[in-house]
């Protein structure tokens, strides 16, 4: 049990902590510490706490709160208090600021510190700062009663970690018989219309670094060199609405413009994407075909318990893709079309010359 003085790191998270006032010191009344840093990965999503009072005093730089949308910025001299039960994020601005955090009740917010500290000593909280999919779920098990992500339902987490913690037990075990026998492979199929050109959609689908753009909040980061081509490598960082972060690399095994995208996926998810476009009327019919093995020890041991999980969150992404790939689609295609016009439009002795 921390002492007022003691000193935590988890370089892991981003943060340096130093107990001010600590539960056993105040009979569970309030937790008060120091954090110095700034914090990374899933520290920096939204949260909530049902019945604890957070409140933030800047020492030194600055930091943001964010509730429904709405920023708040804090600097040294400002203190603001989160009221129990209401969502929010709490983002540090720069590497060196320094904050006064103080939580009433103190309830096992002091053990959930020490608790991550003790997951990022093990390697089991990536150095990007999330927790690995046991870890994420022993704490979602553990400390889901006093406070965590607010989405998805804490039903649904709960869910989640139960069934991860039950397939790791299992393949401890050598328990798979079960779980190969029930398939592991997900196929999905989705389609819908889109209101744009088939040449401005198939770009955008063609290019995955355009994903952030449009795809959110799916789509965090693609990191790809280059606009696609036969055998082009990118590499993607994306979530859904269950508490945990995937990394894949893809590369294009199909190219047909503006028809057809084909990828194979390797990393935590291993399966082929097509997207196959078809002109319609009004602009584009899209339909994806979604493959997925889950080959991955972990997934197939869930996917006996999980396999509804799974669709509902592949449901809630692509509904994500449904709402952002037509204005970015059209926007595009817009765009495109002003240049042409403004091309046009110039004299012949300013058009660049041909000879």
């Amino acid at each position: 049990m921390a002492k007022s003085g003691e000193v935590l790191e988890v370089p892991e998270l981003g943060f340096r902590i130093t107990f001010l006032r600590t539960s056993a010191e105040t009979d569970g009344e309030v937790l008060e510490y120091e954090v110095t840093g700034r914090n990374r990965g899933f520290l920096r999503q939204e949260h909530v706490h049902p019945d604890q009072t957070e409140r933030f005093e800047p020492l030194a730089g600055s930091m943001k709160v964010v509730i429904g949308g709405e920023e708040h910025l804090l600097a040294p001299g400002d203190v603001y208090e989160v009221p129990p039960g209401t969502p929010h994020r709490q983002l540090s601005i720069g590497d060196n600021g320094s904050v006064r955090v103080s939580i009433r009740p103190a309830r096992r917010t002091e053990e959930l510190i020490e608790r991550m500290a003790v997951l990022a000593r093990e390697g089991r909280i990536t150095r990007s700062g999330w927790p690995r999919p046991t870890a994420a779920a022993e704490l979602i098990r553990d400390y889901s009663d006093d406070g965590g992500a607010s989405r998805p339902p804490i039903a649904v987490q709960r869910a989640v970690a139960t069934g991860i913690l039950t397939g790791a037990r299992a393949g401890r075990a050598v328990v798979e018989r079960a779980a190969n026998a029930t398939g592991n492979e997900y196929l999905f199929v989705d389609e819908w219309d889109v209101a744009a050109p088939p040449q401005a959609v198939f770009e955008a689908l063609a290019d995955a670094r355009t994903y952030p753009r449009w795809w959110t909040p799916v789509y965090l980061d693609v990191d790809a060199d280059g606009p696609p081509r036969l055998g082009k490598v990118s590499r993607q960082h994306f979530k859904g609405r269950l508490p945990y972060h995937l990394h894949t690399e893809s590369r294009i095994t199909r190219l047909e413009p503006p028809n057809v995208v084909e990828g194979d996926v390797t990393g935590d998810l291993r399966g082929r994407g097509t997207w196959t476009l078809t002109p319609t009327a009004s602009g584009t019919h899209v339909r994806f075909d979604w493959r997925v093995l889950a080959d991955r020890r972990l997934l197939r041991l869930l996917t006996p318990v999980l396999r509804p999980v799974f669709r509902w969150n592949h449901n809630w992404a692509i509904a994500r893709a449904m709402e952002g790939l037509e204005p970015y689609a059209r926007g595009t295609a817009e765009s495109a079309g002003a240049e042409t016009v403004a091309v046009r439009a110039l004299p012949d002795d300013a058009l660049p010359s041909r000879g």
